[in-house]
């Protein structure tokens, strides 16, 4: 019966001796899931950043051509005007009296002309038969050709004239924004008076920019043997977004190089220009401009939700042939829309992981999730 006693005891033992070690044996950890895409390779243009301020691309001074007092100004500054709306009107009694007596001296002339001509077509008859002298004949004609000039004098002045009380009413040459008016109505205006230009009207169909771009990089993307003013292959892409980053929808066009290089900026000057159909875009405001240099070139690009940045240290996560998890430091390029471009670090269809990087280790095996 002791026996018997014993052996239970020593089995008792023995069976709780496994089941603490069934129990203690630790749990294999999960294998981390992540989402990955490879790096992919794109020919894409050098993307570049400028700031700048929009101007009008064209602005027309008013300046009237006659003299007078101003005696109507229906537009003041800052109002829009359309071409060929009338915008001030000088007095035009002044000038009306002009004319007046200038067709009454065309009248005079006139006259004069009728009588010398009918004396030389008398005068000649008779200096056929000798009746006159030749001498006499030359006066009378000399006397017909003076009144034909003087007629074309009169009808010239006359024609002046009426041109002048035309530019009585100064109407806008182009569609555009009014700026400050220098004179008021009763000021004496024209040529050679304190007043001899009355405002300056801005175009606001097109706005112009002019960008300031790194001599350095200007001459790294202009083709050999290119012409410095002929940049209208280097720009590309041009892009605006307004001071509350805004995207403007229309494109830039390049307009021109400005030929002048700041040598102690070491700059170049290019304007470029936006359609403005719509007069959305405002002169003065501020403009930060995107556009391409130069020809497309071969780029690496990620996502840029792949990319960490942390305290200066750009890194990526990628999923290697052996489904490990490698940490990599990289260089990172231009932005292309919602990609970042690689310039060092990450090879063209390499794994990058975007998505449940958070508790990744260098080295350790993780699952790449399916759809």
């Amino acid at each position: 019966m002791r026996h018997i006693l014993r052996f239970s005891f020593f089995a008792a033992i023995i069976v709780a001796g496994s089941a603490c070690r069934h129990h203690a044996e630790p749990q294999p950890m999960p294998i981390l899931e992540v989402e990955v895409v490879p790096a992919r390779a794109d020919t894409l243009y050098n993307s570049h950043t400028f700031i700048g301020y929009l101007y009008s691309a064209t602005t027309v001074a008013i300046q009237p051509r006659v003299n007078g007092y101003l005696i109507a100004a229906p537009y003041s500054a800052g109002m829009p005007v359309r071409r060929g709306e009338k915008i001030f009107e000088i007095d035009p009694q002044q000038i009306s009296t002009a004319l007046a007596s200038a067709e009454a001296q065309l009248l005079s002339a006139r006259a004069q002309l009728s009588a010398a001509k009918s004396n030389y077509e008398r005068a000649v008859p008779l200096a056929r038969i000798e009746a006159i002298s030749r001498a006499q004949l030359d006066q009378y004609r000399s006397e017909y050709a003076a009144a034909e000039a003087s007629v074309r004098s009169a009808e010239q002045s006359v024609k002046n004239n009426r041109i002048n009380v035309g530019y009585t009413v100064i109407r806008a040459p182009i569609s555009g924004i009014i700026a400050t008016d220098k004179a008021s109505v009763g000021d004496y205006v024209g040529p050679g008076t304190a007043f001899e230009q009355l405002t300056t009207i801005a175009n606001v169909d097109t706005m112009s920019v002019k960008i300031t771009i790194p001599i350095s990089l200007y001459l790294q993307y202009r083709q050999p043997g290119q012409a410095s003013f002929d940049n209208e292959d280097l720009l590309s892409d041009i892009r605006l977004s307004l001071a509350d980053s805004r995207r403007y929808p229309i494109a830039g066009i390049y307009d021109y190089t400005v030929q002048s290089i700041s040598t102690s900026a070491g700059t170049i000057d290019m304007v470029v220009r936006f359609p403005n159909p719509d007069a959305e875009l405002k002169p003065g405001e501020f403009a930060r401009i995107t556009l391409s240099i130069g020809p497309r070139r071969p780029v690496v690009t990620v996502p840029q939700q792949a990319v960490d940045q942390t305290q200066g240290i750009n890194s990526v996560w990628v999923v290697n042939a052996n489904s490990t998890a490698e940490y990599r430091q990289v260089v990172l390029g231009d932005k292309y829309g919602d990609r970042w471009g690689i310039a060092e670090g990450v090879r063209a269809g390499e794994q990058v992981v975007v998505s449940g990087r958070g508790k990744l280790r260098n080295a350790e095996r993780v699952k790449i999730k399916t759809e």
